[in-house]
């Protein structure tokens, strides 16, 4: 185990700390690090996916170990259209992530099976009691402390199909909705990873975070069955219960911590509001870390508020989105939302998802006839529509995309 004094302590392994870990060991060789976390591996068990548009170019090869499988487009379905997009999609893994964090830094630097109890801006202490020192603390465990942000959630259940047959799959179906819509928005994702192997994950943008995984198992095996796909083996199976974000007070949510070390990924709301999608917010914060010529406590603390503020304004619009979603359309019809949004330019689909939308995107997405009643738009957003959750309940909330 690490002993003695590190110049930034990253608490927490998943896709945001292992990223930050990963971009200081290749550009900051002359810090020391440490990598905490809680499971006995880096990235717990997890697929995390990507548009190729969603990265700059110079981020690309920080990415390129961790990629598991790539494809030359996708497809949707809907109930009134169907369509292929060109847009490059991407899955890396949980393993590719512990590789690489093993690979890039010394053993002494990882810890695992390791349990935070608390922690400050310049140390952290473990369960069994051992205290730590470092210049820096960031804090990248997950989401939590979300009382002041309303919304819904983004819950699913994966699970990573051996067949006995080819399933014919060229490139990933990112939605296919053409499913029963139950418990809110629902639809079915699956990435081809091999001619015999798709990984299949049903999800729902749903009012509240409960999770039945039988059930969501039980369906993906009539999915399966549907496609005609005989299961040989089930080799993978993850689920997640992730915060979609409508509304908030950013500043009750930063001062809501119980410690002031700086904060990344979920943790610090660095997602995109309507999808939950937090790669590219991730590699984007980790290189603006790696760029900072000062890596104090207070330093990183300064930069991750700063960082995060940002992000949280850029976010108004999608969510507005996500209001509309929750609150004006019935949960059967939500997906009604999505099916329109999928007939507009494919640049803008690839802008949107990585969070980048210009002012004429938001004028393309927003004029014409509104997928959901006017009357119910104007109450959602004048506060008066489908009452939105609170999201309380968000710990241990893993980002996915």
């Amino acid at each position: 185990m690490y002993s003695g004094h590190t110049d930034i302590a990253i608490l927490g392994g998943g896709l945001a700390g292992g990223l930050i870990a990963l971009t200081l060991a290749r550009s900051r060789p002359d810090l020391d690090l440490c990598v905490v976390e809680r499971g006995e591996a880096f990235g717990g068990n997890h697929v995390w996916s990507f548009f190729a548009s969603d990265i700059a170019p110079r981020d690309a090869q920080l990415l390129e170990p961790l990629i598991a499988a790539r494809w030359n487009g996708y497809d949707v379905h809907f109930p009134g259209h169907s369509r292929q997009l060109a847009t490059p999609y991407r899955s890396i893994t949980s393993e590719r992530l512990d590789a690489a964090l093993r690979e890039a830094l010394p053993a002494a630097s990882l810890i695992t099976g390791a349990h935070v109890t608390s922690a400050s801006a310049t140390g952290f202490t473990l369960a069994d009691g051992t205290e730590l020192r470092a210049g820096g603390v960031i804090d990248a465990r997950g989401a939590s402390l979300l009382p002041h942000m309303r919304g819904g959630w983004q819950k699913f259940a994966g699970q990573m199909l051996k067949l006995a047959r080819p399933h014919g799959l060229e490139r990933p179906i990112i939605m296919d909705a053409r499913v029963d819509q139950v418990d809110g928005y629902r639809f079915v994702y699956c990435l081809p990873f091999s001619a015999h192997e798709v990984f299949v994950e049903d999800t729902y943008y749903a009012d509240d975070p409960k999770l039945d995984a039988p059930a969501l198992h039980g369906r993906i095996a009539a999915y399966a069955a549907a496609n005609g796909w005989d299961i040989a083996e089930i080799t993978r199976s993850e689920t997640g219960v992730l915060p979609v974000i409508a509304a908030g007070d950013f500043e009750a949510f930063w001062r809501a911590r119980d410690c002031n070390t700086a904060m990344a990924g979920a943790r610090a709301a660095l997602i995109h509001p309507l999808t939950s999608y937090s790669l590219p917010d991730a590699v984007r914060f980790a290189r603006h870390i790696a760029q900072l010529p000062i890596v104090t406590g207070a330093a990183l603390e300064k930069a991750s508020y700063d960082w995060a503020s940002r992000h949280w304004k850029q976010g108004k619009f999608h969510r507005m989105l996500t209001t509309m979603l929750f609150a004006a359309a019935s949960p059967p019809d939500r997906y009604r939302i999505l099916e329109r949004f999928y007939r507009l330019p494919e640049r803008l689909i690839e802008r949107f998802y990585a969070g980048q939308n210009t002012k004429g995107d938001i004028a393309r997405i927003l004029c014409g006839k509104p997928p959901v009643p006017i009357g119910a738009a104007v109450r959602s957003l004048a506060g008066h529509g489908q009452p939105l959750s609170v999201l309380d309940d968000a710990s241990g909330a893993q980002a996915r995309r």
